[in-house]
């Protein structure tokens, strides 16, 4: 008689490419089996749990979290730290996250950042983790480390077009694709036009126009189009893949298709705050429109709304991440009103902590708004992730004899009552939620990491220990790469 660490049952098991009433065996922290319902009924199991017919999916994947970092400008730091931010992950049915090891302009080493970064998550997670390494000098040193960054279990990277703090030049960026196209490493890219971005935001300050608000003003959609097509350009250029990160409108998205519909690696990722909120939420009475102010802002509404669930639906979005970076809202030291001084008591929005708490939510509004297809919901949030990131088939999938046991069991339709939600239930670290009072109809039920049941909604609630999360170490992305093989050179 079969015996096993955990039984689930009589659940709707969703993947990425399948739904089907299947039942799921776990053992030594893998997928054991995934057989027809039923087929356990001679079979014995440490505990086995009745999904009573409520959706049965991959553990989610969020590969864009900001923890444990300074802001970009002025003082502070994000409220999360790796246990927080972990524990809310959790909470929220994220198993596995990949968060940022930031490099300073004025740091020359990768290594030495990802060591430090390993001492701040080490011994501290709830869920399994990774990094990516957030290259803001790209020096030879740096750029000849990303051979040893491979080794090491990294496999993709971020940069940036805009912000002083982080942004790279034209020409550094071309030498960062070139040697990431030689390590197969995918590189991430916060696509905004600085240069127009810096001159907005003077013309606003010009006519005093301060308030949270005028965030969305300085950094126009024209400005994240503008960089959108630069860095597809780039990327062709090199034939190096790309993944274009927080895409908030319906414009940059149109290019993205374009490019993918040309054969190019070109990879695209949006986020709850773009179909969720909008240039509105910052413009709130003083300054509580700075709960809202993250980059790019929430654009004008539902038009905007539409083009990005429309890009989710037909793939132009490949993964939907929370691009979580906290910042306490009331607070003077750390927080939002790090900008508020006597001479400019509702702040100045250039200022304001850019970044928006959100790892907890992301999956349940995404699947409570009905708007994409489950196999879909499962694809963008879990599976694409991990693939994209060279976490698949152990991450993202219900992979039997290969993917970890990572299970999200949802309730079964329509059981759950709708509620409003209030900062209040959340686990980060964080005084508000930019979501407070939309309302859900799902949230998980219990959450499984590695075949242990660290979150049970009905019964305690988190259930998990610091500490239980690993590191991950990640192989070269199993999507589509660079289109020739050998190590870029010079057209001809």
């Amino acid at each position: 008689m079969a015996e096993y660490d955990l039984l689930i049952l009589n659940g709707l098991v969703v993947t990425d490419r399948e739904t089907g009433e299947y039942d799921i065996a776990v053992k030594n922290e893998r997928i054991e089996q995934v057989v027809p319902r039923g087929s356990f009924k001679n079979a014995t199991a440490k505990r086995t749990i009745d999904a009573e017919g409520g959706y049965v999916m991959p553990g989610g994947v969020d590969a864009h979290v900001h923890l444990q970092e300074p802001p970009l400008f002025g003082k502070g730091s994000t409220a999360d730290n790796y246990e927080t931010g972990s524990r809310s992950a959790i909470a929220g049915g994220t198993t596995t996250m990949v968060t940022f090891a930031p490099q300073r302009k004025s740091e020359d080493s990768l290594l030495d950042i990802l060591s430090a970064t390993h001492e701040k998550a080490k011994d501290n997670c709830y869920n399994d983790y990774s990094f990516h390494l957030l290259v803001s000098n790209p020096s030879p040193r740096a750029l000849s480390e990303f051979k040893t960054l491979r080794e090491e279990g990294i496999s993709s990277l971020k940069i940036y077009m805009t912000y002083e703090a982080l942004q790279l030049q034209d020409g550094q960026i071309l030498d960062v694709l070139v040697e990431a196209r030689k390590q197969k490493i995918t590189t991430m890219i916060h696509a905004e036009n600085g240069q127009v971005i810096d001159w907005m935001t003077a013309q606003l300050e010009k006519r005093k126009f301060f308030a949270p608000k005028y965030h969305a003003i300085a950094h126009p959609a024209m400005a994240e189009n503008e960089a959108t097509y630069r860095a597809i350009s780039f990327s062709e250029f090199i034939d190096a893949p790309i993944l274009i990160v927080h895409v908030s409108n319906k414009a940059a998205a149109a290019t993205i298709k374009s490019a993918q519909d040309r054969g190019l690696p070109i990879y695209a990722e949006t986020c709850p705050q773009y179909l969720f909120l909008t240039r509105k939420d910052l413009d709130k009475v003083g300054f509580e429109g700075a709960k809202c102010v993250c980059t790019p802002p929430p654009r004008e509404g539902k038009e905007d709304h539409e083009g990005i669930w429309e890009g989710l639906a037909n793939g132009t979005f490949t993964v939907l991440s929370s691009d979580h970076c906290p910042f306490r809202f009331d607070d003077a030291v750390n927080g939002k009103k790090t900008c508020i001084s006597d001479e400019f008591p509702l702040g100045k929005f250039k200022y304001i902590p850019n970044g928006i708490p959100g790892i907890e939510t992301r999956l349940a509004f995404t699947l409570s708004a009905d708007r994409l297809k489950l196999n879909k919901f499962v694809e963008v949030t879990s599976a694409n992730p991990a693939k994209l990131y060279g976490l698949w088939p152990r991450k993202g999938g219900l992979v039997a004899g290969q993917s970890d046991a990572d299970i999200n069991i949802w309730y079964p339709p329509d059981k759950m009552e709708p509620f409003a939600l209030k900062n209040e239930m959340l686990h980060h670290d964080v005084d508000y939620t930019p979501f407070e009072g939309k309302v859900l109809n799902q949230w998980p039920r219990y959450t499984i990491l590695r075949g242990e049941v660290v979150w049970d909604r009905d019964n305690g609630g988190l259930l998990g220990k610091k500490g239980y999360g690993q590191f991950i170490k990640r192989d070269a992305s199993c999507l589509a790469g660079s289109r020739q093989d050998g190590e870029w050179d010079i057209p001809e």
